[in-house]
């Protein structure tokens, strides 16, 4: 064990980790994480919480960043299938307001390493799914920031997903009302959340 393919996403410092699985008749394992083989690989993190989350079809989570105590996070799905999103929020960054996104699933046991200084948010896709992710920071009450995941300056390409200016308006391709939580209705877009 302990093998490991890390591939570069177009927006640096994102990254993608395909672990090694080794299956038989009974199934199959994996190293879900291992610190040694990551820092081989280039990904020095110190992981300090791990957060997970059960949805249903149509749930969008995000854009969500800490303002004052960024966090990275190493992100997969445990059951189902999720699209999962990154937006740069580094100021000096060359990619500063673009988004990259990749699903994420049971089957296909990706992870996703987020950096410190991106919004991260989801869209289920399955009927259901559990999104499970280790944090760099701990959570810190009322440091939450975030960005509208409908923010037509950045551009997220949602898969499914009929967008609206308006949130309530926004539905999946069959109909499928949008599930949001109050706060992530209501969150501006880039522009007006930040100025440089």
């Amino acid at each position: 064990m302990g093998h490991i393919k890390v591939t570069a996403c177009p927006l640096d410092g994102l990254c993608l980790i395909e672990p090694e699985i080794i299956g038989d008749s009974r199934g199959w394992f994996t190293e879900v994480y291992n610190r040694r083989d990551l820092e081989q690989a280039g990904i020095k993190r110190d992981f300090v919480q791990e957060n997970q989350s059960f949805s249903t079809r149509g749930v969008l989570r995000g854009l969500h960043f800490q303002k004052q105590y960024p966090q990275a996070k190493l992100a997969r799905v445990t059951q189902g299938e999720v699209f999962d999103v990154a937006v740069d929020l580094r100021k000096d960054s060359a990619t500063y307001g673009q988004w990259y996104g990749v699903v994420l699933s049971a089957e296909n046991h990706l992870q996703f390493l987020i950096p410190e200084g991106f919004a991260h948010g989801l869209l289920v896709l399955s009927d259901t799914a559990v999104f499970v992710y280790k944090c760099t920071d701990f959570y810190h009450p009322g440091d939450e920031g975030g960005i509208a995941f409908n923010d037509p300056e950045v551009g997220i390409v949602w898969p499914g997903l009929k967008l609206s200016a308006d949130p309530a308006q926004c539905c999946l391709s069959d109909g499928t009302p949008l599930s949001l939580s109050e706060k992530d209705k209501h969150w501006k877009g880039l522009r007006d959340t930040f100025s440089f």
